[in-house]
């Protein structure tokens, strides 16, 4: 048995097949992976790991199999579950996750190649555990898979009071204990008991108000958009494999784009955080759905014609498409009057939110401060867009919007902070 001082949970203890799992090499290799990306360059203090994550995910996982019951093999399952779940991530996170997933066919929650052999696969079998099964549970299928990824999961409770931590912002905060004491199986189903239809509108706002001022920050946005424009650079000059990418830390990333006269430049900037600008910064009810639903090559394409229009150098053109706003929490199950309804149906909140969210979302074109003004422009000629609604919040000595205020309260003035 282990005892692990954690800034979040106090000491968790670990043991059983989680022990055994924390050496692995596939498990140690997450502290070398940031929670957050390059949200560092917003939150000095972000620079908390996927090891962390993962053992508070663990021990809310083990609180909750312990509320609900859950004993003996399966609950060994679901602890192996919970500290192998983040294994998959490619380096800083969600942040290339898409470019790897499209060259590999994997996302990060897709682990049965890296359970089946090796150290993992020893553990797992010496413990009499399927791997197959681990895989299973990581990917949210079935009916104990709704613990480890799904709307009520022990990862979204860990990671939002652990983020809103370590950034400092006061928005993430949730009771994990009640959480993981008032879940129930109905029917196959992971629900909140009766009585509970604010405890899962807490988790909804948390999630909602950490979006635009920590996950979607615009500098942020910017440099993971960077970030993935190198490393797919980085892929096209043949200087690394997307399967070797997909099992890199951070540093052996960092590494790598320094090392390569192709993305070096790139490399250079996230280093010293000289990053790129808005040159657009649009809301939803400005672009156009065919801009909104683009592939991406389609995007790239724009890109390319915006950069020609504009006279400038392909790679000095980032054009950034979030997907379109989801609230995948709004499908929560909670008891209500003895029946299970879904949190949208009893919370006038949701809709609230939901509408906030779509207010919130932003394209954002990005390129060098001093090309901001051409490339903006040719933004507008190439995507038939309105140029003085989509900027004006963006320019210097301009008034702000009140959403844009809220998400500069993480970072005071500094390089690449103001814009």
């Amino acid at each position: 048995m282990a005892t692990i001082k954690d800034s979040v949970h106090d000491h968790i203890t670990v043991e059983g097949v989680a022990e055994d799992l924390l050496d692995t090499p596939a498990v140690q290799r997450l502290r070398r992976i940031k929670q957050l990306g390059t949200a560092e360059l917003v939150y000095p203090s972000a620079n908390h790991t996927r090891f962390e994550h993962s053992l508070g995910v663990y021990h809310l996982a083990t609180r909750a199999l312990d509320n609900l019951g859950i004993e003996g093999k399966q609950a060994e399952r679901l602890r192996a579950a919970a500290i192998l779940h983040d294994i998959g991530h490619s380096p800083f996170s969600h942040n290339i996750e898409d470019l790897i997933a499209r060259r590999t066919g994997k996302l990060h929650d897709e682990v049965e190649d890296l359970l089946e052999k090796g150290d993992v696969a020893r553990v797992l079998t010496l413990h009499n555990i399927d791997p197959g099964k681990v895989a299973d549970l990581v990917a949210g299928d079935g009916e104990f898979g709704q613990l480890v990824s799904g709307e009520l999961d022990v990862d979204r409770m860990d990671y939002l009071v652990r983020d809103a931590h370590h950034t400092g912002v006061p928005y993430g905060t949730i009771d994990t204990g009640r959480f993981v004491r008032e879940l129930r199986f109905v029917d196959g189903e992971l629900v909140l008991a009766e009585n509970n239809v604010q405890t899962a509108e807490s988790l909804l706002l948390a999630r909602a108000l950490m979006n635009p001022v920590v996950y979607n920050h615009h500098v942020a946005r910017i440099s993971k958009a960077m970030l993935r424009r190198a490393t797919e650079g980085l892929l096209e000059a043949d200087a690394a494999t997307a399967e070797e990418v997909r099992r890199m830390d951070d540093r052996d990333l960092t590494v790598a784009l320094r090392s390569c006269p192709e993305t070096a430049g790139f490399a250079e900037m996230l280093d010293t955080r000289t990053l790129y600008k808005r040159a657009v910064w649009a809301e939803l009810r400005d672009v156009p759905d065919d801009i909104v639903d683009a592939d991406h090559e389609t995007v790239r394409e724009y890109e390319r014609e915006i950069a020609a229009r504009a006279e400038v150098d392909h790679d000095e053109v980032i054009l950034d498409i979030p997907s379109r706003p989801t609230m995948r929490e709004s499908s929560s199950r909670v008891v209500v009057n003895g029946e299970v309804r879904k949190l949208a149906s009893q919370s006038t909140l949701v809709k609230a939110l939901q509408r906030a969210q779509r207010e919130q979302w932003r394209m954002g074109v990005y390129a060098p401060d001093s090309v901001t003004e051409r490339v903006g422009q040719a933004t507008e000629d190439v995507l038939g867009l309105d140029l003085e609604a989509l900027v004006v919040d963006v320019r210097r000595g301009m008034h702000t919007t009140l959403d844009e205020f809220g998400a500069d309260v993480g970072v005071d003035a500094g390089p690449g902070a103001d814009e």
